[in-house]
């Protein structure tokens, strides 16, 4: 009966000791970034704010390959699938809630 429970998660790619330490490393690298580029004030205003936001991105891609092991095979169709669809309606959330704040600014406070 064991033997029957564990190969149901014989096909997961589960990390080793290695994929987990480079995916802290790349992490910390690029938590330090972030935090560099504001404290030695090398970028300011719009250009910090797109550089901390496409740090983020990259650490999140980070995340996603080396912590949670999504990847394009076949065994991960589904999770990517609900990953892709989360990915999407926050996109819609957050970006429909800042047009509208935007809209509101625009309108309501020229008055």
């Amino acid at each position: 009966m064991s033997s029957h429970s564990h190969s149901s998660h014989s096909e997961e790619s589960h990390g080793s000791f290695g994929s987990y330490t480079i995916g802290f490393v790349l992490s910390v690298i690029l938590t330090a970034a972030a935090f560099g580029v504001v404290l030695t004030g090398a970028l300011t205003g719009t250009q910090a704010i797109y550089a901390i936001a496409g740090l983020g991105l990259v650490q999140i891609i980070v995340h996603v390959i080396f912590f949670l092991h999504m990847n394009g095979s076949s065994s991960q169709r589904w999770n990517l699938t609900a990953f892709a669809y989360t990915v999407l309606t926050a996109v819609i959330v957050i970006g429909g809630t800042l047009w509208v704040m935007h809209n509101v600014s625009m309108n309501m406070m020229s008055r």
